[in-house]
């Protein structure tokens, strides 16, 4: 029933032999996935004294994925190295001898064949094109349900996924291979705790199975955030976006940790308190504080009021920048001013 009332049609006098189309519109506010259907029909005669009600198995799946701002350009620290702008960079081939071949597929340019490796396997190889490296993208959404107070289309956690997925399209539309990372430490598209896609038709789909996995994602029962920092701790992850729920003063210091292994992070923080008819009972100087001390690790860390723009606090944190150089990494972090 969050797609409506059930609609029901009456097809008055069907010769036989007849066709009949009807259709009805479905819209939902809530993110999710819904069945539609199935059909159920009930035939009477015109005196109502034999009525016969049929159904179907079949159905379709409706996916409401969350919705999604547009979000301005902003050049990202780190560009220099080949995260801030997201343009492609080639692997330099020094010669026959860097070439990895692979087995031939149907369709292979037959003019790539590499024969010493075809002699060697004892099957047809050809030489592998230039593989693009492309700049990754972590955007970290915390699911605790500790973390969050309230529900509905306008609470806090409802805001902090819309915001995982307009970060998730605008860096896809700027060229980075993404990757959505819960507090659980799992991983998509993928599955693992690699999760990036390798090219650009790759990420073309991981787009659609990030957007069904925003659709449907809920709380976790978990109370902190170890297992995501286990995943970013086991490479250099490029640019890492998180949305924070309420952290206490343990969870800050984990959040803190993060930033040690990415060339740029910014941090949304949800004070749930304040989201809430109760948010007078929230505690400002708490919530400073943590802020205070995710900015001395490095990140540019953000307060999100009620109802915020998303977009808004983008361009705000490309402005503002980290304000605070880190003291373990030696270097600053988040976003620069400027056009890209």
């Amino acid at each position: 029933y969050v797609l409506g009332p059930r609609p029901r049609f009456v097809l008055d006098r069907v010769e036989p032999g007849g066709v009949r189309e009807v259709s009805y519109r479905v819209r939902s506010d809530l993110r999710g996935r819904y069945p539609l259907g199935p059909l159920q029909l009930q035939l009477s005669d015109p005196f109502g004294m034999c009525e016969l009600t049929r159904s179907f198995s079949a159905y379709d799946t409706l996916v409401v994925v969350p919705r999604t701002e547009p979000l301005p350009p902003l050049r990202l620290a780190g560009e220099a190295s080949g995260y801030g702008d997201g343009r492609q960079r080639s692997l330099a081939l020094a010669g026959e001898d860097d070439i990895i071949p692979r087995g031939y597929r149907h369709g292979d340019d037959l003019r790539r064949v590499h024969w010493r490796s075809t002699a060697r396997h004892g099957e047809l190889m050809v030489r592998r094109e230039e593989q693009p490296q492309r700049a990754g993208c972590t955007v970290l959404l915390d699911t605790r349900r500790i973390a969050y107070q309230g529900g509905g289309p306008g609470s806090a956690f409802e805001w902090a996924v819309s915001g995982a997925a307009s970060a998730l399209v605008h860096m896809l539309e700027r060229g980075f291979a993404v990757r959505l990372l819960t507090d659980e430490g799992s991983a998509a598209p993928g599955g693992d705790t690699d999760g990036f896609p390798g090219s650009v038709h790759e990420s073309a789909e991981s787009a659609g199975l990030i957007m069904d996995a925003l659709a449907v994602v809920g709380h976790s029962d978990g109370g902190g955030l170890s297992r995501a920092h286990d995943v970013l701790r086991g490479g250099d992850e490029g640019l890492l976006v998180a949305f924070f729920g309420d952290l206490d003063e343990e969870q800050t210091a984990v959040a803190a940790r993060m930033r040690q292994r990415s060339r740029g992070a910014v941090a949304f923080v949800l004070d749930s308190g304040d989201w809430t008819r109760d948010g007078r009972t929230a505690a400002p100087a708490a919530g400073s504080e943590r802020l205070r001390l995710l900015r001395e690790a490095g990140w540019t860390a953000l307060p999100v009021p009620p109802g915020a723009e998303l977009a808004r606090l983008w361009q705000q944190a490309g402005q503002e920048g980290p304000g605070v150089r880190s003291s373990a990494a030696g270097t600053t972090t988040g976003f620069s001013g400027g056009r890209s």
